[in-house]
């Protein structure tokens, strides 16, 4: 049963993928669950997915990286959650936040800051929530105050990948108070060892637990004039076109995370008998693995298909919300369909089954709530 299979990846991307598949099969689920029991940062394989030319490689080839476009980073994470959901994380975060500086940021900016990621010297992140908002991105309070030195930033960020490990980040702060709220809000580069910089790791999740996320404070943290990122007030509109790309991948989440629940479930049922009889005779337990079987193939297509469409700059922020509900739902929905044909096995903490029900619950609320997500598609329909 191989449900990843190439056939709807185009043909340039299908090289990366094999690539990914490789290396998951070595680094990531061998390791998995080890990871997961332990929560600890796994940096013995985000150094191997460096090596492998698997990390940061997003970045175009003029500034160091491999350049690869949408398809290709969802090829990519396909294979890597399929493996194991929090190692995938910390390494999809290693360039988080790259991409708005690739688009909007100086040469001056791409040189000193993109080239050290994608030469595997640094890493990236991207603040953006707050400990009271998530997905409202025009409500965030943090403030960026211009001043003589430059600019002052004030407050909290919440849920921010590699707060504490990353060199630096694409940080996300209001700088006006106009009417047009959506104008309010600028980006802004920020070296991790800035005076004012605080980040500590929230307290651990229930799952993705290889993956670090932090808290961080800023406290009259200093950024020099030159570290805003394109214009002021143009934050909230490149976070917007940020997303639509990053929602594709987020579908890619969902679609390994759903892979790793039906193969789970298949093998188990096959393998275990009851009141006489394997369980994958059951009727009962082959309708509920067709349906599983049908609604990952439904995702899966959507979300092949919005990364073309999101690629091509077609009607972008409809088909990216689209694939990320259906593909992150079916993951939760496949999981939670595999648990319960796991029976009083799968609440046992060594069960791949049980780490894919935690993980899948967190990619529903990541990159915007999937609530948000139905108020774009219907916004963008109509």
């Amino acid at each position: 049963m191989e449900l990843l299979d190439d056939t709807v990846v185009p043909e340039h991307a299908r090289d990366v993928k094999q690539e990914a598949r490789e290396f998951a099969e070595e680094h990531i689920a061998p390791n998995a669950q080890e990871y997961f029991d332990s929560a600890e940062y796994p940096w013995d394989i985000l150094e191997a997915g460096m090596d492998a030319g698997l990390v940061a490689q997003d970045i175009g080839e003029e500034y160091g990286g491999r350049g690869f476009d949408l398809q290709q980073i969802l090829a990519i994470n396909e294979e890597f959650y399929r493996a194991d959901a929090g190692i995938a994380l910390t390494l999809m975060l290693a360039s988080f936040g790259c991409e708005i500086v690739e688009q909007y940021g100086t040469e001056d900016q791409k040189e000193e800051y993109l080239r050290p990621v994608a030469e595997n010297d640094q890493i990236s992140g991207l603040a953006v929530s707050e400990p009271q908002t998530g997905s409202d991105m025009a409500g965030m309070t943090t403030k960026a105050e211009k001043t003589d030195e430059g600019y002052v930033l004030n407050g909290e960020k919440y849920w921010v990948g590699n707060a504490v490990e990353a060199d630096w980040l694409t940080v996300y702060a209001k700088t006006g108070e106009g009417e047009d709220r959506y104008s309010n809000y600028s980006m802004f580069i920020v070296p991790t060892d800035a005076e004012g910089y605080e980040a500590e790791h929230i307290p651990e999740k229930m799952g993705m637990r290889a993956s670090k996320q932090g808290h961080i404070v800023f406290d009259d943290c200093v950024v020099p004039e030159e570290n805003l990122i394109g214009t002021e007030g143009g934050g909230f509109y490149m976070l917007a076109e940020f997303f639509n790309h990053g929602r594709v991948v987020v579908g890619g989440h969902g679609l390994g995370l759903a892979a790793a629940a039906i193969e789970a479930t298949y093998e188990f049922v096959h393998d275990r008998e009851a009141f006489g009889r394997n369980i994958a005779d059951f009727q009962a337990t082959q309708h509920t693995l067709a349906e599983m079987r049908m609604e990952f193939e439904a995702a899966r297509a959507l979300n092949w298909r919005a990364a073309e469409k999101v690629q091509n700059g077609e009607d972008a922020g409809f088909w990216a919300a689209a694939c990320k509900t259906k593909s992150t739902e079916t993951a939760t929905d496949c999981s939670e369909r595999g648990m319960q044909l796991h029976g009083g096995r799968s609440i046992l903490s060594e069960r791949r089954i049980a780490r894919v029900f935690r993980d899948a619950r967190i990619p529903v609320i990541y990159e915007g709530a999937n609530e948000i997500q139905r108020n774009l598609i219907y916004r963008q329909w109509t």
